[in-house]
């Protein structure tokens, strides 16, 4: 077990919410840590509709989630906060009044004094692909998300998918993998022009292969895959053998590990105070959409509000004898300096 990372705050999900209450709590002089699920910052606006765009943020009258997730990253560069992304946070135990031990499904252990969920309406899963009997290959030889790459040198890879994120690892993974065969059910992607092109390219160059159809069938034993039977788009039935399947099918959203954290859950969401947006355990906070209270709405205005209120609390448990002093950032010059302004 690695040494517990100690921080004032561990927040949990990097999204928009998440990130804002970063700008908070660094106002207040708060060190804070970031665990996300996704390999990359902005939760849902990054994930789901980054090129999507959002008109109701305060002040800009249209941006895009990839653009909104650039702009807030640029705010809180200030505060310097860390990032641990693809982990998902398993175990939180109450250690001290207040203190938490926060452990990832990485092996990661944090001790905060803080904790801040702010994983939108859950974690994201990703969706299993229709295939009988898939289940007896996952964690062997079938993977749905990449952690570490060399975990994939020199095997037959079979990247099932036509999104960015199937596009990416075969252009990623083709190098080191023996062989790549990317399986999607048409001949059109839904991922960047430039690595369609690219993925094109590569297999006019015999360098990986490319096949059209969908998996019906997979073949090996004691976990380990041999090879996956396929129904191409003319109806033909061919084999691809492969030892190692990536299938991107996708994200859903589910709760996750939440709710064995001892945090009281109402239909799946966390019920909060609206005077700093604690749950019923003193220490842990929800903002964003995965809380809930009278008069809830989903907005990422919302979530940006209850993280402005969740500090002014968060800060009575990190500095138990340190008065807080309201200021606005328009009018204290300590604020400002500490923005990088001054």
């Amino acid at each position: 077990m690695s040494e517990p990372i100690k921080t004032d705050v561990l927040i949990i999900g990097a999204g928009p919410c998440g990130l804002f209450a970063v700008f908070e709590l660094g106002l207040l002089d708060m060190r804070v840590h970031l665990v996300d699920i996704l390999d990359k910052i902005g939760g849902q606006c990054a994930e789901l509709y980054p090129e999507k765009p959002i008109y109701d943020v305060p002040g800009i009258p249209m941006v895009t989630g990839h653009g909104l997730t650039e702009a807030l990253m640029e705010q809180i560069k200030p505060f310097n906060p860390t990032f641990h992304l693809n982990e998902m946070v398993e175990s939180v135990e109450k250690i001290g009044d207040p203190l938490f031990k926060v452990t990832t499904d990485a092996g990661k252990v944090f001790e905060t004094k803080v904790l801040v969920v702010a994983a939108g309406g859950g974690s994201f899963q990703p969706k299993r692909p229709p295939v009988p009997g898939i289940e007896a290959y996952e964690g062997s030889s079938v993977f749905y998300a990449v952690r570490k790459m060399e975990q994939f040198r020199d095997k037959t890879l079979l990247i099932v998918g036509g999104g960015d994120s199937a596009l990416d690892w075969t252009l990623n993974l083709q190098p080191i993998a023996r062989r790549v065969t990317l399986l999607h059910r048409r001949d059109e992607f839904r991922a960047a022009p430039h690595n369609v092109e690219q993925m094109r390219a590569l297999v006019a160059e015999g360098k990986m292969d490319l096949k059209l159809g969908q998996i019906t069938a997979l073949e090996g034993d004691g976990g380990r895959l041999s090879a996956a039977q396929v129904k191409g788009n003319d109806n033909t039935a061919f084999t691809i053998e492969c030892d190692t399947m990536l299938p991107f099918f996708g994200l859903t959203m589910k709760l996750g590990p939440v709710a064995n954290w001892g945090i009281h859950l109402e239909n799946n969401l966390v019920p909060v105070d609206t005077a700093a947006f604690e749950t019923n355990v003193p220490g842990i906070f929800a903002i964003g959409d995965i809380n809930t209270y009278p008069g809830k709405l989903k907005l990422i205005l919302s979530g940006f509000h209850e993280g402005a209120l969740m500090a002014q609390k968060a800060h009575r448990y990190v500095f138990p004898d340190k008065r807080l002093v309201f200021q606005y950032t328009t009018s204290s010059t300590s604020l400002q300096k500490k923005l990088g302004v001054n």
